[in-house]
């Protein structure tokens, strides 16, 4: 009974998804405020209904419902309680109920935060995220409904959770990451609705900056999640392998930054608007983009739900439906919303835009990378199948995000409308000058070693922060205290700021992760041990150990220090009742300049195994630089400009049947 309670929980949605799409876009038009002002309890319908049937789907899998066939075949009675509840979103089913909770989730959000708003304006915003939402769970319940039955062939047990899948990184990474996946979808709603209104300017990217920071916030976490899940989890000691499905999230976020950018641009001087509209649209559909490729079966990858062409098509056409019918709204509407202010070739706009390209041509080349082997094989057969490997990403990425981090920092600078060479050149001479000397003498000392890119690096985090340092010390020159100077920069300052330097961090992290990691695949027997750097690892054997719904089988590695004990590891190879999988758990000692890795391999006769040692230093500051970014977009976020009043100084004349007009509003601080 629970699950049929799910599903008709389900078709309500639809319903009130699809009456979301027409009522409050048809009273912008009528005149109706009744009409318009739908769009809030719809949306709170709508969330209700998802929050009940994701609870019944929780609850079927809490109580090994195998009659449910997702269940079924995700799931099983030893399975721990808490990998039950993960594994509601293990799979494609379940992974799309969670992305359609969220994005009502969202919905309602905009709901309730948008009180302050013009109804026309929030009406259309909700009313485009009730066509999203519509098409996703006429998606959800017709092609892959995660309560379809089996009630004459109920299995006595389930076929178990994925093994790679039974780790607390299921329980955190996937939701982050949809959440900002589909946050994107208010952006996207607030654009659609400026080019339907033709109402672009400061007030609109005011309304629409906090939205997208917090998307772009969570997405950074669940992209740091993901890479740090699969770090310790796959047992290979990297964190970043331009996977396909991780390429599929890393673009939007890159859009992602661009359109945070070019919105503070759009809010200080009007101008760029056509093109944030674009980035807001992009942003979104390169979301959808990966949900399609994912969930199709397009592409291979560790990382996929499913591999279900006739499925994948459905979401393709909902895919080119939504993207196609927004961009030719946009050619159609762009030029009325086009900005008319003017500024100089060397002002804060064009370094930012400059900015912005190169986050674009960096999605257009990672993009071009994940879809190229699919139009070789369409092309030429699958016989003749190709690869793009991280030699082509790497060989153009890193180059386009070094000239990134030399522009970030001659923005921080710049002036808007015009900036004077005397000023760039007082401000920046004495920053370039230290970051280019540290960036070569530091590396010498440290390493002992000359390595060019190395020391550009180095150079590079030195310039981000001299400079971001030297701008805070500057703009608390002239105040009557240094301390009331900093209290009055406020917290979208700060937040841009805290952002730049985790920059630097992550740069930092990459690079000396990259060039000084030691690897080492052994063979060792009880006793025997290798020495990596400080470090020496000796081997103890292998002992038999039991699992909640595995067996193990358990090395000690002891470790020492300077020739002083110094930890010890326990990496295990376990193998799965159920599935009869076997799955490498990697231990990992990790310290905040560098990390111990240590992997089970198989075993090589005469009592000795393979065991893979990686000494990997600063990997540490990857993820923390990563959460330094999230965490300056949320700073920002909380920002007192963002909690504003409206004093609207003419009302709208709307008549029946009739395009309402632009209402001038002031945004006043509270």
């Amino acid at each position: 009974m629970i699950p049929e309670l799910g599903n008709f929980a389900l078709m309500l949605a639809l319903c009130l998804a699809l009456l979301q799409a027409v009522l409050p876009m048809a009273g912008t038009y009528t005149g109706s405020t009744v009409w318009m002002g739908l769009g809030r309890p719809l949306s709170a319908g709508i969330w209700v209904f998802m929050v009940l049937a994701f609870g019944c789907l929780a609850r079927s899998f809490l109580h090994d419902d195998f009659s449910v066939a997702y269940v079924a075949r995700n799931s099983n009675s030893e399975l721990p309680v808490y990998y039950k509840f993960a594994a509601v979103w293990g799979a494609h089913e379940g992974s799309l109920l969670l992305w359609v909770l969220i994005l009502s989730s969202w919905g309602y959000a905009v709901s309730l935060l948008s009180s302050k708003l013009p109804l026309d304006i929030v009406a259309r915003v909700l009313s485009v995220m009730g066509m999203i939402t519509a098409g996703f769970l006429a998606f959800m319940i017709f092609t892959s409904n995660p309560f379809d039955r089996m009630l004459l062939n109920t299995p006595s047990e389930g076929a178990d959770l994925n093994p790679l899948l039974q780790d607390f990184g299921l329980t955190v990474h996937p939701p982050f990451l949809y959440m900002g996946y589909v946050g994107f979808s208010v952006a996207f709603a607030f654009a659609i609705a400026a080019l339907l209104t033709g109402r672009l300017d400061a007030a609109w990217a005011r309304w629409t900056r906090p939205w997208t920071n917090a998307a772009w916030a969570f997405l950074t976490i669940g992209i740091t999640l993901g890479s740090w899940w699969s770090y310790y989890e796959l047992g290979w000691g990297g964190w970043w392998f331009w996977d396909p499905v991780e390429n599929v999230s890393f673009m939007p976020w890159l859009v992602g930054t661009a359109l945070i950018h070019s919105l503070a641009v759009t809010e200080k001087r009007g101008v760029f608007k056509s093109w944030t509209v674009l980035l807001a649209i992009s942003a979104f559909s390169l979301s959808m983009l990966g949900a399609f490729i994912v969930r199709s079966g397009v592409i291979t990858s560790v990382h996929a739900f499913a591999t279900d062409p006739q499925r994948g098509m459905v979401l393709l056409a909902l895919l080119l439906v939504i993207i196609g019918a927004s961009l030719c709204l946009y050619a159609i509407r762009a030029p009325v919303v086009k900005g008319s202010a003017g500024y100089a070739a060397n002002s804060r706009e064009v370094f930012l835009l400059i900015n912005n390209i190169l986050l674009v041509v960096s999605t257009a080349m990672i993009l071009l990378g994940t879809l190229f082997p699919l139009i070789h094989e369409a092309i030429y057969g699958e016989a003749n199948r190709v690869s793009v490997g991280p030699p082509y990403y790497n060989t153009i990425f890193i180059p386009l995000m070094a000239l990134l981090a030399f522009f970030l920092g001659v923005s921080t600078f710049s002036r808007w409308k015009k900036t004077s060479m005397e000023h760039l050149k007082s401000n920046l001479k004495l920053v370039l000058l230290a970051s280019v000397a540290l960036g070569i003498v530091v590396p010498l000392i440290v390493t002992g070693g000359f390595n060019p890119a190395i020391m550009l690096a180095v150079a590079l985090v030195l310039w981000i922060v001299f400079g971001l340092l030297k701008d805070i010390r500057d703009k608390t020159a002239n105040k009557a205290s240094r301390w009331a100077g900093l209290c009055g920069l406020g917290r979208s300052y700060y937040g841009m700021q805290l952002a730049h330097f985790g920059v630097a961090v992550l740069i930092t992290g990459i690079c000396l992760t990259s060039h000084y990691s030691v690897e080492q695949d052994v063979r060792l027997k009880p006793g025997e041990s290798i020495s990596i750097g400080d470090y020496s690892f000796e081997f103890g054997g292998v002992v038999e150990r039991k699992g909640p719904n595995y067996d193990a089988q358990s090395a000690t590695i002891n470790v020492s220090k300077n020739g002083k004990p110094y930890r010890v590891m326990n990496p295990e190879k376990r193998k799965y009742h159920a599935s009869g999988s076997v799955q490498t758990e990697a231990a990992i000692d990790t310290g905040f300049f560098r990390d111990l890795f240590t992997a089970l391999g198989d075993p090589r006769g005469e009592d000795a195994w393979v065991v893979r040692l990686h000494v990997k230093p600063f990997v540490f500051w990857i993820w923390m630089g990563a959460f330094l970014m999230a965490s300056g977009g949320v700073l920002a976020l909380l920002d007192r400009r963002y909690r504003y009043k409206p004093v609207l100084l003419a009302e709208a004349a709307v008549q029946p049947g009739s395009e309402p007009q632009p209402v001038a509003a002031k945004a006043v601080n509270t």
